[in-house]
């Protein structure tokens, strides 16, 4: 996790220097125009501007940095006395207090949204690629391996374990991936997988390098429904191909 951490940092600098190069020509733009002309109110929501474009354009690090730099650009070029980090009026402090305050929310809701996007998004790629993995199978044990594999790079899990009930005299099916010796403790999240004839199974989850949703969570359902169709299918297509391979007793 460290690892992939230190990876990021790269990518987050370069959204600062972006968040912070659009406000930069913002400034200029106010700076030119004067503050005499638009005023200290107008010029904190025109600032609001950059803010907005930077979350939404290059995410969370360009808005915090586009924020906390519109600030201090707003607070030494157009707050008197200028050219200070000095506040001489209470009117003054108050002006900046509010428009950091507005700039941090923009933020965070603007994040917000682009983050409930991406999720659906990867969401309905997963779940269209579990239906595309699903169709083809043709046994119980492929649905297991296929379940646990998906689920484990879709969250980054340390572990998936996929249990099955394979059906009257058959022995359970339990598959894990990773495939490493033993279990890492108790499972963060246990997900029942249901179909028409009732519990089939089980997939317990240990939480990795990406949170998992909440058990009741509309992916989870939709998942656990698709698991239990694809199980339900094979174990008739087994059943079938017993029946056709099983010899025929001679009455005589």
């Amino acid at each position: 996790m460290r690892k992939i951490r230190f990876d990021l940092l790269p990518e987050m600098l370069s959204q600062a220097l972006k968040g912070l190069l659009a406000v930069t020509l913002t400034t200029v733009i106010l700076f030119f125009i004067g503050r005499r002309i638009l005023g200290e109110g107008v010029i904190a929501l025109l600032y609001l501007i950059p803010v907005g474009w930077s979350a939404s354009r290059w995410g969370q690090a360009a808005g915090m940095a586009a924020a906390l730099s519109a600030a201090l650009m707003f607070d030494f070029l157009f707050i008197p006395p200028f050219l200070t980090f000095t506040i001489a009026s209470v009117e003054g402090v108050m002006i900046l207090v509010i428009f950091f305050t507005v700039a941090i929310l923009v933020v965070g809701r603007i994040q917000s949204a682009l983050s409930r996007a991406q999720t659906s998004e990867r969401e309905a790629i997963f779940m269209y690629e579990l239906s595309s993995a699903l169709a083809g199978l043709r046994t119980q044990d492929a649905v297991a391996r296929t379940l646990a594999r998906q689920l484990q790079q879709m969250y980054q899990a340390r572990m998936v374990k996929v249990a099955l009930e394979a059906g009257p005299g058959a022995r359970p099916i339990v598959v894990q991936e990773p495939r490493t010796n033993g279990e890492p403790g108790k499972p963060d999240l246990i997900v029942p997988i249901l179909n028409s004839w009732g519990l089939v199974g089980e997939i317990h989850l240990w939480e990795g390098l990406m949170e998992l949703p909440r058990e009741d969570s509309r992916l989870l359902q939709n998942f656990s429904g698709q698991a239990g169709q694809a199980l339900e299918r094979t174990r008739l297509l087994e059943a079938e191909a017993q029946s056709r391979t099983a010899v025929p007793v001679d009455s005589n």
